[in-house]
């Protein structure tokens, strides 16, 4: 895992050295990049995308970790007038105490916050959860020895409530 991270901040770099050279970056590679900042699983048989939700919050309430977002976005899709649109709702997950303390080692962490979580439907219906790779995150960069525990509590936290989700567990 670390080296997929290491490789992911390696492809950023150059990522940034293309742009600013003009040169042009392998969309392939780009995709693997993408495909490596982001975790997904697949809703365990029986468990329904409502169930999920309800199994995340739950667990996030029992965790003490405050649920600061909930975007349901295929609801605002329909509003628009879009029918048959696959569940897709997004919840964001926070330690404000937490957050504050990693935006003040480096203000880059403001762009993370708060931790999201999917849950959405594909076109056969099936539900799945995605997340940002929070193992990434954690070794991207030197955290101060005060704020490595903190950082790999809100990982831990985060996949709790995304392995309740799955499991439709409270």
């Amino acid at each position: 895992m670390k080296k997929m991270f290491v490789s992911l901040m390696l492809a950023m770099g150059l990522m940034v050295a293309a742009q600013s050279s003009a040169m042009e970056m392998d969309k392939d590679m780009m995709r693997q990049m993408v495909d490596y900042s982001i975790q997904k699983w697949k809703l365990d048989d029986g468990v329904t995308v409502h169930d999920a939700v309800d199994s995340m919050q739950l667990r996030a309430n029992l965790l003490n970790f405050m649920m600061v977002a909930d975007l349901p976005l295929s609801e605002q899709v329909e509003a628009l007038g879009e029918e048959d649109v696959p569940y897709m709702r997004i919840l964001a997950f926070c330690d404000a105490l937490i957050a504050n303390q990693m935006v003040k080692f480096d203000i880059i962490f403001s762009g993370f916050l708060p931790c999201r979580i999917a849950v959405v439907e594909d076109e056969e219906g099936q539900g799945w959860i995605t997340t940002m790779n929070m193992d990434m995150m954690l070794h991207a960069v030197d955290l101060s020895p005060e704020l490595e525990p903190m950082a790999q509590h809100v990982r831990d936290v985060i996949y709790e409530i995304v392995e309740a989700g799955v499991s439709g567990d409270f």
